[in-house]
């Protein structure tokens, strides 16, 4: 019995060592990449007319955000070269949110002013807009810089109520 038993030991032993050797060759192949399910149907639908760039479904679909300029809210954006169009503008980046003037002097008033504005959201908020308004002196009374963003805000509330009147 011990013979046939080591006999059997052995067979299964040199029948486990075959099989695991196989095992490695499947485990390198590279996995088979097959189209969609949807455009194997397209395929079918327009097997040799051109496909439609757009269908009537596209209207239900998830559009981006029109009041976005890049990275920052159109309507703020454009409040405020509107509001600080007696500025000089030196520099402007809509992808940052960053417009920068040189100094200018506001019609009616006597005191040169310059002004960095940094939007940081593409939201329509207050929060979104932040001005850093100077003088030749240093900067600007709090009140002054008050005043400017909220004409800034108005403004762009005013330019979204057109925008969506069209």
């Amino acid at each position: 019995m011990t013979h046939l038993r080591i006999a059997v030991i052995a067979g299964l032993t040199a029948a486990l060592a075959v099989t695991s050797g196989c095992a490695n060759r499947g485990a390198a192949r590279a996995p088979v990449e097959t189209p969609p399910a949807d455009e194997l149907v397209q395929d079918i639908i327009y097997q040799d007319k051109p496909r439609p760039t757009s269908t009537l479904w596209d209207l239900f679909k998830k559009r981006d955000d029109a009041g976005k300029v890049g990275a920052v809210n159109k309507y703020i954006w454009f409040a405020a070269l509107d509001v600080l169009d007696f500025l000089p503008v030196q520099t402007v980046d809509p992808f940052t949110g960053v417009i920068t003037t040189g100094y200018g002097t506001p019609p009616g008033g006597g005191r040169a002013y310059r002004a960095t504005v940094h939007i940081s959201d593409p939201a329509l908020d207050a929060r979104s807009l932040n001005l850093a308004l100077m003088t030749r002196s240093g900067p600007a009374n709090a009140a002054t810089t008050r005043a400017i963003e909220d004409a800034i805000l108005t403004r762009a509330r005013q330019l979204r109520a057109q925008d969506s009147r069209l």
